[in-house]
């Protein structure tokens, strides 16, 4: 493949997956860490590695493995709390918060709390991804895929009680 039709097939599959980078970064935004620099790094990372995917999982697998940890790279360099999540910019790929009800205004709020493998975690969930797709993008395996999200649940429902 030339330079050129690398390029073009880079950039399309970036604009056919533009949610899955953009639902990754809004769990992860903070104001020390915005969107755009977070989504842009996502994407160089993703350029960066591109020519050396080998579509030995999908596209989309791929794609949520480096998002996260992109984020959770970066955000042990430039953070030292938890990041406060800011989703107003996508109206596609996430409700805007004015738009949610007072309930999963607070879900994402206690969300937020959660460790960084936790969030990610509850993020491919929500996404509807299997233990095993969950275990392919976080690098763990499906048992403590299973362990974590059960654990994160029950600190999700003690918050909810609170």
């Amino acid at each position: 493949m030339n330079k050129a039709e690398l390029e073009k097939s880079f950039i399309e599959m970036v604009q056919q997956n533009e949610r899955i980078i953009y639902k990754v970064c809004s769990f992860y935004v903070s104001d020390e860490y915005p969107l755009v620099d977070l989504y842009q790094e996502v994407v160089y990372n993703l350029w960066s590695s591109y020519p050396k995917f080998r579509n030995e999982s999908s596209q989309s697998t791929w794609i949520y493995r480096i998002a996260l940890n992109t984020c959770i790279s970066g955000l042990r360099k430039f953070l030292r709390k938890p990041p406060k999540v800011s989703v107003s910019i996508f109206e596609d790929a996430i409700a805007a918060p004015e738009d949610k009800t007072g309930q999963i205004q607070e879900m994402y709020n206690f969300i937020n709390q959660l460790s960084k493998i936790e969030k990610a975690i509850v993020l491919l969930w929500l996404e509807e991804k299997s233990y095993k797709e969950i275990a392919e993008i976080t690098g763990i395996t499906v048992s403590n895929v299973a362990t974590k999200l059960k654990r994160a649940k029950e600190k999700l429902k003690k918050m909810s009680n609170s």
